[in-house]
């Protein structure tokens, strides 16, 4: 765990989980613009070039003000961009409130190797232990397989199910607490 001048970088054996650049967006765009890739996010569009844009934008912001957000995850060994993981305010899911939420998201490339859980635990350890959040939680679609089981090897634990407010499709909520965590 580093930090310097606003910059917060994690690395794992694999990965580097840090700060957004002005090159992250194209790659990142073209993990958005994937069908599959976007298929349980909200209502399951794609986003395009400028969306993506105010969404880092809208990383950062929440860096700045919150003093956690969501990571670029690159590999280690070759500096690629795969996708991110991190922390946000799920303000989408006002029930919720005023928990925070751990998510992720990888270009399809990157799928079944392991990479989302090595971030996911990264930066499950770096909200209980370094921000010092006494509770995650972690909120998927139903039907998200893969998502639910990287959340199972975070040691959450599903809460309750509820359905999107804007979108109507099914959401189930998972957490974890600090003394869970640390048992």
């Amino acid at each position: 765990m580093r930090q310097d001048g606003g910059m917060t970088e994690i690395r794992t054996p694999r990965l580097i989980l840090r700060r957004w650049t002005d090159d992250d967006l194209v790659p990142l765009s073209e993990i958005n613009a994937d069908p599959e890739v976007m298929r349980w996010i909200g209502d399951g569009s794609v986003r395009d070039l400028e969306q993506t844009a105010e969404d880092i934008e809208r990383y950062e912001e929440e860096w700045d003000e919150e003093g956690f957000g969501i990571f670029a995850v690159e590999l280690l060994a070759s500096g690629e961009l795969i996708g991110f993981a991190g922390l946000s305010l799920p303000e989408f899911l006002p029930e919720v409130m005023p928990d925070v939420e751990i998510g992720w998201r990888l270009g399809r490339p990157f799928w079944g190797q392991g990479y989302a859980s090595e971030a996911a635990h990264a930066v499950l350890e770096f909200a209980l232990q370094d921000r010092g959040l006494d509770r995650v939680i972690a909120i998927t679609h139903i039907s998200n397989q893969a998502s639910e089981n990287v959340i199972g090897k975070l040691g959450m634990t599903e809460e309750r199910e509820t359905a999107h407010p804007a979108f109507g499709v099914p959401l189930r909520v998972y957490a974890i607490d600090l003394t869970e965590y640390q048992a």
